[in-house]
């Protein structure tokens, strides 16, 4: 049986140093061969587990869903499928400052004031300003008469009378001025402006506002195959929480305009933010070219004007890390359109709102292109 040899530790050393260097040797004569590829796919934190990397595969993976949707029908489908209990913002609130809250959520610069063309209040020369004043002061007497005739229900008053009188107003007013703006549609507007962004970092609890479970539903009025896919004006009535009379006794005169502002803000966000998203943008897929709309607020008596101009739908944390656009409201403060009432007379008229509206009315698109950089 041959014996057992012990080889000394610093020899074994060297003999594998030794054909370490050969091997270096031979290499350095064969070609350099192809980097390898990797045999196994990447490793991915699991769908299910509750980790940060976990989320953040789902979310990349649900965003890349909704980019390769056909169309705007099914990205809406998909955004809104998920229930979940949600902040609920209300146009009309009695929050105290409710309109820097709200600028800070759409991420809105107010501009007082109206835009363009809509600046100059003066009618146009093909307009016959002496009848239309004629059709809306026959809307009040007629909406006044029944007033008068029979008391309305209480705490209804506001809504018994200026529905009624903003249904009788606006066809009126559409059908004598259909001629010269057959579409009535949006109208195109500039994008710079200098105005700052309210930037609040408190919870929204805090304005306040509640969470709540209610339906996903984007909706502009009209379906997304509809041609009438975009809006034009809206006419909101000003209901009990922006009455004058209750605010000046709680001496709270100076939220008046601030309530109005709100709600023009608030509306016009969410309704031009919906026609955007029916044309297949989101917060994720931010718009090309700007989107458009008007609003009207009214009580029956004073009358504000607001125009909204849409710039970007990315408000999310994720998409709004590099976004340095903003978008943009104008309005004007409230303008009363009369005086009183006395028999079948109307005391004190204003024509620069009756102006104002038939502008909002025949204000229409321009057929040049606009983007936004």
């Amino acid at each position: 049986m041959a014996a057992r040899s012990r080889w000394p530790l610093m020899r074994a050393v060297d003999l594998n140093a030794g054909s370490r260097r050969l091997g270096a040797g031979l290499g350095t004569e064969q070609a350099a061969t192809p980097t390898p590829t990797p045999r196994y796919p990447p490793v991915l934190p699991s769908r299910s587990a509750k980790s940060k990397s976990a989320q953040g595969r789902r979310v990349e993976e649900f965003f890349q869903q909704v980019h390769g949707a056909p169309g705007g029908a099914e990205k809406i489908r998909l955004l809104t499928r998920i229930q979940r209990p949600k902040y609920v913002v209300y146009p009309q609130t009695l929050s105290i400052e409710a309109d820097r809250w709200y600028q800070s959520f759409t991420k809105t610069a107010f501009v007082p004031g109206l835009p363009g063309r809509l600046a100059s209040a003066a009618p146009g020369a093909a307009l016959e300003l002496g009848q239309l004043r004629s059709l809306l002061c026959e809307a009040l007497l007629q909406e006044n008469f029944y007033v008068k005739r029979r008391r309305p229900f209480l705490y209804r008053e506001r809504e018994q009378t200026v529905l009624p009188l903003l249904g009788n107003l606006v066809p009126r007013l559409i059908s004598a001025l259909v001629e010269e703006n057959p579409l009535l549609g949006a109208s195109s507007l500039e994008h710079s402006i200098p105005e700052d962004v309210p930037v609040i970092q408190i919870e929204p609890s805090r304005l306040p506002l509640f969470q709540r479970q209610y339906d996903n539903n984007i909706f502009i009025g009209s379906k997304i195959a509809d041609s009438s896919c975009y809006g034009h004006t809206q006419f909101h009535f000003a209901s009990d929480k922006l009455r004058r009379e209750k605010l000046i006794k709680d001496n709270l005169t100076d939220q008046i305009e601030v309530r109005l502002r709100a709600n023009g803000i608030a509306s016009l966000f969410a309704w031009t933010g919906a026609q955007a998203m029916y044309q297949g943008f989101w917060s994720e897929a931010d718009v090309t070219r700007p989107f458009v709309s008007q609003a009207v607020i009214t009580d029956g008596i004073y009358f504000s004007f607001f125009c909204y101009q849409l710039n970007t739908l990315a408000l999310s944390s994720g998409a709004d890390q590099q976004n340095h656009r903003k978008n943009i409201c104008w309005g004007t403060e409230s303008m009363r359109l009369y005086e009183d009432i006395e028999g079948d007379h109307v005391r004190g008229f204003n024509d620069e709102v009756l102006s104002l509206l038939v502008h909002f009315l025949l204000n229409r698109a321009e057929s040049k292109k606009s983007s936004i950089s």
